[in-house]
């Protein structure tokens, strides 16, 4: 992969970790915390998914929320005004993987272009990153709300190609997610999956280049 000019990372998942909004959840709503945050992530993610096939767009901040909702009454448990705005800011103060800051500066010190590209809206974005040790590393945050295209829509890949201005070669797409990076392959990235949960892989035959546990080894892409 000497071609790599950009290193592109979703962020959710990938560089910060989504469920570290289970203690609040729990402070919130005791015993109910971890449900909670598990209906979040996956409604979440449907949310995003439905909105875009039915044409309905919401940014990401508003899917958020609405999944965020559907948690809390699942769980049979009410979501007060107050409890939805503590939640919501815990969302811009999500933890990052541990070994996320080191593997960004060595990346870094290689002269690669490091981006995040995610769904998450910039009103989202934004303020996690800047709250975060890796805001010194990253050159670029590109949301797919730029042009009200959720991945993993090819429309929304080549709104970060075209923002990069950079052909597809020289682009490595990394993500925890095995929906984007089949939807990243499909649009002919090279792609890493971050497979931090050991899942298998997605029966799209669209196959990683690679796969990792974490980003330890992500600088061998670069040797």
């Amino acid at each position: 992969m000497s071609q790599a000019k950009a290193f592109v990372f979703d962020a959710y998942g990938t560089l910060f970790d989504v469920f570290s909004v289970t203690k609040k959840c729990e402070e919130l709503y005791p015993n109910k915390g971890d449900q909670i945050s598990q209906t979040w992530r996956k409604k979440q993610l449907e949310y995003s998914y439905l909105r875009q096939m039915m044409g309905n767009y919401q940014p990401f901040s508003q899917v958020t929320r609405d999944a965020l909702r559907y948690a809390v009454k699942e769980a049979g448990a009410e979501l007060t005004q107050d409890n939805e705005e503590v939640l919501f800011e815990a969302y811009q103060q999500l933890s990052v993987y541990e070994e996320v800051p080191q593997v960004l500066k060595d990346l870094k010190a290689e002269g690669i272009t490091l981006a995040i590209f995610s769904n998450g809206s910039h009103d989202m974005l934004d303020p996690l990153v800047k709250q975060s040790p890796l805001a010194k590393y990253l050159d670029y945050v590109i949301s797919a709300d730029d042009i009200k295209q959720f991945k993993p829509t090819p429309a929304s890949y080549n709104h970060a190609l075209n923002f990069l201005e950079l052909s597809r070669e020289n682009i490595l797409f990394m993500s925890s997610n095995g929906w984007d990076i089949s939807g990243a392959k499909n649009f002919g990235f090279h792609t890493a999956w971050i497979n931090r949960n050991d899942l298998p892989v997605e029966q799209l035959n669209l196959h990683p280049d690679s796969i990792y546990a974490d980003l330890s080894n992500l600088t061998n892409w670069v040797k």
